[in-house]
């Protein structure tokens, strides 16, 4: 399951080894990185190292369509072990389940049920296929979340094995999309109106 868009995952490209051009933007960053930085980069967005290091010598992307379609047809052609350890790399998203003495309200009898029964859930499906759950939530309503998640968790519970492999590569593709989408936008960010150029110094 995905991570919020601002979790670690969403600043890994920010970490890249560039710091003399603050001005340079997600994808940008990316094409410029050396090999290591970008794989690393790239490994935030799914965790098999093969896929990530496909992605990083296939570099430079003339924009993120080009990236986005590379990566989607790199992650089809990961083999079983690729795919497992891309699994192994995900972890049930903390924005579903905040750590003790968070601060804020109190959560509701209905939410804490809902929690409850995806731990239980979770783990059922851990011992049925041998892996963590993944969907990819992006586009859903914080509020919704978890109603989807123990709905998709139940149905693909029933699933036969072969069928339930294809659902996660297909969903570990989705999560895969869109934290490239996040990481490595091809446009500059707004700056606030007034804002200095970068390079550029004050004057009275």
């Amino acid at each position: 399951m995905t991570p919020p868009p601002d979790g670690d995952r969403g600043s890994a490209l920010y970490d890249l080894d560039r710091p003399d051009r603050p001005d340079r933007h997600g994808l940008d960053r990316l094409n410029s990185a050396t090999p290591g930085a970008a794989e690393a980069a790239l490994l935030a967005c799914c965790g098999s190292r093969r896929w990530a290091r496909r992605l990083a010598a296939l570099r430079p992307y003339p924009d993120l369509r080009t990236l986005l379609s590379t990566a989607e047809h790199a992650v089809r052609g990961l083999a079983p072990a690729d795919l497992a350890e891309a699994l192994a790399d995900e972890t049930v998203p903390q924005h579903l389940f905040p750590a003790p003495g968070r601060p804020g309200p109190p959560p509701s009898p209905a939410t804490e049920a809902a929690r409850s029964a995806i731990r239980r859930a979770h783990a059922a499906y851990e011992g049925r296929f041998g892996h963590v759950f993944v969907l990819c939530l992006d586009g859903c309503r914080p509020d919704e979340a978890l109603a989807r998640t123990l709905a998709a968790l139940r149905t693909r519970l029933a699933a036969c094995p072969a069928d339930e492999a294809a659902v996660t590569a297909a969903e570990l593709a989705r999560l895969a999309r869109g934290r490239l989408a996040r990481l490595a936008p091809d446009t500059p960010p707004v700056r606030p109106r007034g804002a200095p150029q970068c390079g550029a110094t004050g004057g009275t």
